[in-house]
């Protein structure tokens, strides 16, 4: 029964990638209604603390872009990339990383893809190089961002096992900066020159490239308050780096029964992402009413949903078949994690979330017995979501190239970030299992 249980699961997955979105959400819930009422599985309870996690992280970066925080760093961005055109394919993914670390969301790179297809077309590089490897920096940088949702909930999962988010940060920032370094190095020469690329040739011969205009190229102007909010939005996630590491900070409590208590680190994160997003809008004057209406909010709640239905659904098919679970995969996983990381990739391919993938699949590496610090090693690996290119900053990276050079192929998977996405990935995983192994 459970081979049928497990069956139903992927096709509510597979399902939910052919609609997308908050589809996935919605599909979780009609495949827990199938393993309740025809295979009669108790339902598990539903991850609300993964969700409120989510929700607080959300709440924060959307705050920081209805400020003009992230306008204010994708200016700066622009300014260095134009500085140093040349290096341009090394130099845009560090920076997609580092925005993508710093507001916790991938969705900052819709408005520096523009700047970055633009600049290498201008130095004469192939845009699809830098282009593609800052569609997976981004990508990577999730897992790295102490204050991103799949980081938050994957340090809630790991705290019981004495994984703190700083031993968390440890070893997925560097392993991810490794693997990047590696994926920008395998696409400095991928494809033609761009001079030399027959579909940019034709292009230019029908005039289709024309420049394009001062308004176009000119960014919002920076809002009165905009670098406060970065500063306050960078000070609340190191705050909640320097809870998760030192449980000193946080404050003894008196429960109803008069015990007293530390503070466990899922509320902290909680109120320390609310009273940033309340400091942030009292200080920088920010229209609460575009908080809920920019894209970080709604691509952030899409995420909520998306665990909401699709966790569940696994938690509850974990749960109910675990000693079986664990007597058919125990020793094999435990032995070669990498199997389980090949587990978190594909899904990740699927469900196009990594705090999906943590919700859907951690747990059950916990109940397997995997070590924590195994688990954080191989954390990357929920970055599989390239493989398919239907998510929006993927075909935004195609759109915004002009030129045409990144592409998706006509075997869909044959496309520009394939290459990129496979060598980063793989080497940040290999990367955070030699760092465990070191210094853990």
């Amino acid at each position: 029964m459970f081979f049928m249980e497990f069956i139903l699961v992927l096709l509510m997955m597979i399902l939910g990638a052919r609609y997308g979105g908050v589809f996935f959400g919605m599909v979780g819930g009609l495949g827990l209604a199938i393993l309740m009422f025809f295979f009669k599985l108790a339902p598990a309870n539903p991850p609300i603390d993964v969700m409120l996690i989510m929700m607080s992280v959300v709440l924060a970066a959307s705050t920081l872009q209805a400020a003009g925080g992230m306008q204010f760093l994708i200016k700066k961005a622009e300014h260095l990339l134009r500085k140093h055109p040349n290096h341009i394919t090394f130099m845009a993914p560090l920076i997609a990383w580092i925005f993508t670390f710093m507001a916790g969301t991938g969705n900052v790179l819709y408005n520096v893809l523009p700047v970055i297809s633009e600049v290498a077309r201008d130095a004469k590089i192939r845009p699809e190089r830098p282009i593609s490897i800052s569609v997976i920096a981004s990508q990577h940088a999730v897992p790295s961002s102490p204050i991103s949702a799949a980081t938050v909930a994957m340090a809630s999962l790991l705290a019981p096992l004495g994984v703190s988010l700083f031993q968390l940060l440890a070893m997925v920032i560097p392993s991810t900066l490794i693997g990047l370094a590696a994926g920008a190095f395998s696409v400095r020469k991928m494809g033609k020159e761009l001079e030399e690329d027959p579909e940019y040739l034709e292009r230019v011969k029908n005039n289709i490239l024309n420049d394009i205009s001062q308004q176009e190229q000119n960014l919002l102007a920076e809002k009165k308050g905009a670098k406060l909010s970065v500063f306050l939005f960078i000070f609340g996630a190191i705050l909640v780096v320097l809870l998760g590491t030192f449980s000193w900070m946080r404050p003894d409590v008196i429960t109803a029964s008069g015990k007293i208590i530390k503070v466990s680190m899922t509320p902290m994160i909680e109120i320390v992402m609310l009273v940033i997003s309340c400091v942030i809008v009292m200080a920088c004057n920010v229209d609460v009413n575009k908080i809920i209406s920019g894209t970080v909010f709604k691509a952030g709640m899409m995420g909520v949903v998306t665990v909401f239905g699709l966790a569940w659904m696994s938690d509850t098919l974990i749960a109910s078949n675990l000693p079986f679970i664990k007597s058919m995969v125990k020793d094999v996983v435990a032995d070669h994690p990498g199997y389980f990381a090949l587990a978190l990739f594909l899904v990740s391919a699927i469900t196009h979330s990594q705090g999906a993938t943590v919700g859907a699949l951690m747990p059950l590496g916990i109940a397997l017995g995997i070590p924590g610090t195994t688990l954080a090693a191989i954390f990357p690996a929920v970055c599989g979501y390239f493989l398919i290119p239907s998510t929006g900053v993927l075909l935004a990276g195609v759109a915004f190239d002009r030129t045409g050079t990144t592409k998706i192929g006509k075997y869909a998977i044959n496309h520009s970030y394939i290459r990129p996405g496979l060598v980063t990935t793989f080497v940040a995983v290999v990367s955070g299992l030699t760092i465990e192994k070191l210094f853990f």
